[in-house]
């Protein structure tokens, strides 16, 4: 099993990083940006939500695409748009420039999101896709470890365009790697037709699914807490804290890491215990450790490494929810899995950025507008959780 995963999580694992990268690395460079374009923070932190917001809509788009015209065009096509964006940035002289090319680019970098979990979904189910897609996540966690640190490098000897220059490098090995090393996974006679008519069938199908909504906004809210803080880490880490970009890149990397190492755990656990069970109580795990440190936070004794340390296990908790989610939601629905993951991709990333919109106002460089908004993650997500989740699997 082992052999027959290694490929297709090392080939789907570095296509899925693009778009992480596309954050990571971008992140300790955000004052200094901000600083060079003459950008406030707000402005600063929009030009997180304008990715996500481009990244989750242009999801709708390659999810039923890739259903009719198969796995590797709208890969492509989705790269090449990424390009473009990153040349955008690259060219960037006002924060407004810039916002444009992150929009782009997050209309790009869509298609290497919602793409490889339906091919994912093409060749295993159940416990065997939870294996590959956390095999998957095991590929994509050197993002959150290098990302930020060649961010910082790259800023330290050069500056924040050649930070854009490696992403586009990226890229082009990535349109490289779909064209010689990835086979399609979806065969024409197994292809859907598509249609205004069908497409609105297919959305009114799964919208109209309880299981298939629940998982989708609890893996939303889990996901909203971690572009939180993304948003707003950099800035925090530095103002708060007194961190130097290449500080804020290893406590970026130590609070990634509770994630992805829990994440190579949730396909053993959730086929011990069962997967709902698993996300019930991985979920309430979460809210329970963002409640206490937003009230430590709330009680003036949120230092540093207490920060860190309730971050790393609260994003432990979300190494076993997310994954364990994302393939229960696609479960039930095969013939459609490429509008399942698009829709499910576009519900949760605009939950995140509207996470971010509406904790952004309330930002004062301290930690606790953070932690208050990641804690507010973790009580919906708990909450959804008790809602929808049969826990006696």
């Amino acid at each position: 099993m082992a052999d027959t995963l290694l490929r297709p999580a090392l080939v789907l694992g570095l296509l899925s990083a693009v778009g992480p990268f596309a954050i990571d690395m971008y992140l300790p460079a955000m004052p200094a940006i901000g600083a060079d374009l003459g950008a406030s923070v707000p402005a600063m932190q929009s030009s997180i939500t304008a990715y996500f917001a481009a990244f989750g809509l242009a999801q709708l788009v390659y999810g039923p695409w890739a259903d009719q015209a198969g796995r590797k065009l709208p890969l492509y096509v989705g790269l090449g748009v990424f390009l473009v964006g990153t040349a955008l940035c690259i060219a960037a002289g006002s924060v407004q420039a810039l916002l444009v090319g992150r929009f782009v680019q997050g209309l790009g970098g869509a298609a290497v999101m919602v793409v490889p979990r339906a091919i994912i979904r093409d060749m295993f189910t159940g416990h065997q896709a939870t294996r590959l897609m956390a095999a998957v996540m095991l590929v994509i966690s050197v993002s959150p470890f290098l990302a930020p640190l060649a961010g910082a490098g790259l800023l330290a000897v050069a500056g924040w365009r050649e930070i854009f220059g490696v992403l586009a490098l990226a890229a082009l090995v990535s349109l490289i790697t779909t064209r010689f090393a990835l086979a399609e996974t979806l065969p024409a006679d197994q292809r859907q037709p598509q249609s205004i008519a069908v497409l609105w069938q297919g959305c009114k199908t799964l919208l109209a699914h309880r299981g298939f909504m629940g998982l989708t906004f609890l893996g939303g809210f889990a996901m909203a807490s971690f572009f939180v803080f993304i948003a707003s880490a950099s800035f925090v880490y530095a103002a708060a804290f007194g961190l130097s970009p290449l500080q804020f890149s290893l406590a970026f990397a130590v609070n990634a890491l509770g994630f992805f190492a829990a994440s190579q755990l949730a396909a053993g656990l959730g086929q011990r215990i069962g997967a709902p069970k698993l996300i019930a109580r991985a979920t309430a795990g979460f809210a329970a450790i963002t409640l206490a440190l937003f009230l430590v936070a709330l009680s003036g004794h949120a230092g540093l490494w207490l920060t860190i340390a309730g971050l790393f296990c609260a994003n432990a908790c979300l190494g076993l929810v997310i994954p364990t989610a994302m393939v229960l939601a696609l479960e039930e629905h095969g013939r459609i899995a490429g509008l399942a993951a698009s829709l499910g991709g576009t519900l949760q990333m605009l939950a995140g950025g509207a996470m971010i919109a509406l904790s952004g106002p309330f930002f004062d460089g301290t930690v606790l507008p953070m932690l208050a908004a990641i804690a507010l993650c973790g009580a919906l997500a708990f909450a959804t959780s008790r809602l929808v989740l049969d826990q006696s699997g």
